[in-house]
């Protein structure tokens, strides 16, 4: 696509021998419009729309909307990222459905060749390793055996995939993690392409099929988590539709104290930016404090924005980043592209630069940050390590009133159970920790932290602590320049006397793949119902997500992970009472361990190294000896296998439309669930462990697949009858038409009590539509499709909430379900609903707006009508497009089929 470029911005940039065309932003003082202090992800925002100008998406009067920069600006403009990320469990289905779509289009008629991703896509296999093995020499191998053995027809399904598509590549399993590798490796900072007789250069820019995208924010580059129904329509083709974005300013001074680590950091820094509210914002670090952190540090800030909330966490390129691209192998001519580009730009941060005007700013000392973690329930709720003890206390007070199904109680305080294992007799008790996992891109991409945690082992054996029995240890780096480096560093091996053994090189434990429980602990926890904890490196920590047995889970720092490893409990103030009695007989305390930043500097210093990158980087797409075995079939098409469980064809896409279809009002509605606050996507649509009893293991055992077998949600993904059944199936979700935890409600008007799966399929045999009731926060958590495409699958036609997280209601729309929000502050309690009603939503016709007002009426058995106001949350004019479509991909894909042309409705985009 050639812009138009109506504000006479296109010239040339010469770096070395080379000339590139650019879309210069300081030409822009020449129209008076002067940006030397706009915040720099406005920047390269605007850039993206200046090189997409063509009158059609992007137009002239688009671009001064957001030259403007009027607070609260409702314009919808459209976006083109310059790539696409995935990881495999959102993957898989992104590539079930391009598959799916390709059998429409040869049934119509059409090459199905034209189904091909347009923009360059990298799908990284990370999230299918589970923690089966651990604590042994060999773990990372059995468990590498283990994964292949399982996931072999997803995986010979991705190679397929790999060979079929254009502009597809797939880093294989056991490489690293997507945003570590990506980080490492796959981002360019600033990217080019051909175009006509020129190379154009222009900001690397991306979308992500998974939350934690914004961790290369971190790099300067620009890129968030998108759900993979979006993501696939941007792969064809699609620009990205989203409302001009708010920035906020995070003003950062000062520098971290001893003792004190990124981890620290970044949960300080959701809290605080949670509280703000940043929801569907950008926001940019800035002020004197962004350079007296690493990379590495930035990164681990960047990671968390899904957890505070904000569509990117953003830092500009400066010195650092020039550092960290040689450092990492980056090539001599692609950095000294990024300096020229970015200086010549203005996107090139130094300390002399004018602080950026933002439309609102908050502040955080660095040297306040204090040793912390975060939990039982939220990343959010941050707690000072010295609090810890007392938080815990206080939380067990509140698990302890809960009931299983069954209606049970947890075993009373005090309540010990004795176990063997290993041959280790040991007791354990509510507050347990029964796993402690260094896992997760948000930690394992920062040297600092890792090190640390390998030095304070070390220090740990030399005084002859050791783990405790039945805590499960793991050790899941994001990269292998982690191991590179601690094997380096000498304390790979202490780390290996403690039980944190590698296991393999993925998301693990952090996705909630952490595997059992050994069986002693298991059945303990079991039989007496006990309220045990987990201590993990990673970035979610939500109920049901890490473990069905664990109910409480805490977030901390690699060295605290094996802090709590040591102490085998949360009911410790880590400040103040010792981990445990030393070789000498004498208590030694956490701060006995813990290694000082000058000794943990030299450490990295001496132990990490350029080549370390550049050797493990170099031929990242060929795979292992596993990897390399598979020999899937070459064809145009897939082969569907008519008996499998892994890969089946979806019905999106079998009763499409030939054309947009009419906008109803939803009538005589029953609600299906109506639940509270901070919904995520993981009580929505589980990644975990199936149940052997639930919808979905139990579909699996009737297809012959036993319960070992079962494999997770996350990996059953490529099959929808797997996942509709696994909607809703959290153990830990909370609906409040029923008094018992877990996937269970009431069919009506019987009230009969069912699964959540069951109800929903008497709904659809008697054509009756479904909505859900919620709170604030509804479908916060990973950007995951599933989240959408249960429910549209179960006949959810609206959901009404509070508020909802940005990428969730985005996927909403992308599957068809009409996002409701509650007018006036109004709430399922204010109005007195209970979800025994009958629900009419009114107003959804052909002048329906965007975010305009709708009717909803509720009517109770007794008669009495309840009417309010909703907010519908189609933010955009394509976004009605979409919702009368069915959805972006029945869109997208009808709109290719209307032109009778193997090229999609925008054929170029960067």
């Amino acid at each position: 696509m050639t812009s138009l470029d109506g504000f006479r911005s296109r010239t040339t940039l010469t770096v070395g021998r080379k000339r590139y065309e650019i879309f210069s932003l300081p030409v822009l003082a020449k129209h008076g419009f002067d940006i030397a202090r706009w915040p720099f992800s406005m920047r390269i925002f605007l850039e993206n729309l200046l090189r997409h100008e063509d009158g059609r998406f992007v137009k002239k009067e688009d671009i001064l909307a957001v030259l403007k920069r009027r607070k609260g600006e409702t314009r919808e403009v459209f976006l083109m990222p310059a790539r696409v990320l995935m990881q495999d469990f959102t993957g898989v289905p992104g590539v079930v459905d391009l598959a799916a779509m390709r059998e429409t289009t040869k049934a119509r008629g059409f090459d199905p060749a034209q189904i091909s991703p347009l923009l360059p896509v990298d799908l990284v296999i990370d999230h299918s390793l589970q923690v089966d093995r651990y604590g042994l020499s060999d773990a990372f191998d059995l468990n590498t055996e283990i994964e292949y053995e399982r996931n072999r027809e997803r995986y010979l399904f991705l190679k397929w995939g790999q060979k079929a598509f254009r502009n597809f590549r797939v880093v294989p399993p056991e490489t690293g993690i997507i945003h570590q590798v990506n980080l490492e490796h796959l981002a360019k900072v600033v990217w080019t392409r051909k175009t006509g007789d020129a190379v154009q250069a222009f900001p690397d820019s991306l979308v992500g099929t998974d939350s934690h995208t914004t961790m290369i924010n971190g790099l300067g580059v620009m890129g968030w988590g998108v759900g993979g129904i979006e993501a696939e329509a941007a792969m064809l083709g699609q620009p990205m539709t989203m409302l001009v974005p708010e920035v906020v300013g995070f003003k950062l001074k000062g520098s971290l104290k001893e003792g004190v680590t990124a981890t620290d950091a970044v949960l300080t820094a959701t809290q605080m930016l949670r509280k703000k509210g940043v929801v569907g914002k950008f926001v940019e670090f800035y002020g004197p404090g962004v350079s007296a952190l690493s990379l590495a540090d930035r990164a681990t800030l960047s990671n968390m924005a899904p957890e505070y909330g904000a569509t990117m966490g953003f830092f500009p390129v400066d010195g650092r980043t020039i550092e960290y691209l040689k450092f990492t192998g980056r090539g001599a001519a692609d950095i000294a592209l990024v300096e020229a580009y970015c200086k010549a730009q203005g996107l090139f941060r130094t300390d002399k630069s004018p602080e950026p005007d933002f439309f609102d700013t908050l502040e955080l000392d660095l040297g306040d940050v204090a040793p912390c973690i975060s939990g039982p329930k939220r990343p959010q709720d941050r707690i000072a390590l010295g609090d810890a003890k007392a938080s815990w206390e206080k939380a067990l007070s509140e698990f302890l009133k809960e009931k299983d199904k069954k209606g049970n109680c947890p075993a009373p305080m005090g309540t010990e159970v004795e176990v063997t294992i290993r041959g280790e007799t040991a007791r354990i008790t509510h507050g347990s920790v029964t796993i402690a996992a260094i896992t997760s891109c948000t930690n394992t991409s920062n040297p600092d932290v890792l090190v640390c945690a390998g030095l304070l082992a070390k220090n740990a054996v030399k005084n002859g602590l050791r783990t405790k029995p039945w805590v499960k240890t793991s050790l899941a780096p994001g990269s292998k320049v982690v191991t590179d480096y601690l094997a380096a560093a000498g304390v790979q091996k202490h780390l290996d006397e403690l039980g944190f053994q590698l296991v393999g090189y993925g998301c693990a434990t952090c996705i909630g793949n952490s595997g059992p429980l050994p069986e002693p602990v298991a059945e303990a926890v079991s039989s007496k119902n006990l309220i045990v904890a987990s201590v993990l490196s990673g970035n979610r920590n939500f109920e049901g997500r890490v473990n069905p047995l664990v109910k409480a889970n805490y977030l901390a720092s690699p060295p605290l992970v094996v802090a709590y490893a040591l102490a085998g409990r949360m009911d410790i103030d880590l400040a103040k009472e010792p981990l445990g009695k030393g070789r000498d007989g004498k208590p030694v305390f956490l701060k006995d361990l813990w290694p000082s930043n000058k000794e943990i500097a030299a450490a990295v210093a001496k132990s990490l190294t350029p080549k370390m990158f550049s050797k493990r980087y170099a031929d990242v797409f060929a795979g292992d000896k596993h990897w390399k075995a598979l020999k899937p079939k070459a064809s145009e098409l897939y082969g569907w296998e008519p008996d499998s469980t892994y890969v089946r064809m979806p019905p999106y896409f079998q009763d499409m439309a030939a054309g947009p279809g009419a906008l109803r009002d939803i009538k005589s509605a029953r609600a299906l669930l109506v639940l509270g606050d901070s919904v995520t996507t993981d009580h929505i649509s589980p990644a975990g462990n199936i149940a052997k009893d639930s919808p979905a293991g139990l579909y699996l055992q009737e297809k012959g697949v036993a319960p070992k077998d079962f494999n997770s949600y996350g990996a059953r993904r490529g099959n929808h009858e797997v996942m509709m059944r696994g909607t809703f199936a959290n153990i830990r979700l909370r609906n409040a038409m029923v008094d018992v935890a877990g996937p269970y409600t009431f069919h009506l008007p019987e009230r009969k009590l069912m699964s959540v799966f069951e109800a929903s399929q008497l709904y659809l045999s008697a054509k009756t539509p479904l909505v859900v009731l919620a709170g604030k926060e509804y479908g916060s958590g990973s950007s995951r499709d599933w989240a959408a495409k249960g429910p549209s699958l179960l006949g959810i036609a609206a959901v009404i909430a509070e508020s909802f997280e940005r990428i969730h209601r985005s996927n909403l729309v992308g599957m068809g379900i009409l996002p409701l929000e509650f007018e006036g502050g109004a709430s399922v309690k204010s109005l007195g609903l209970t979800g025994f009603e009958t629900f009419d939503v009114l107003g959804i016709g052909e002048s329906l707006e965007p975010r305009g007002a709708l009717q909803v009426r509720a009517r109770s058995d007794d008669g009495k009508t309840a009417e309010f106001r909703v907010t519908t949350r189609l933010d955009t004019p394509v976004e009605i497009d979409y919702y009368r479509r069915g959805g972006i991909l029945p869109y997208v894909l009808s709109r290719m089929l209307e032109k009778k042309t193997p090229s999609p409705a925008r054929p170029v985009a960067a």
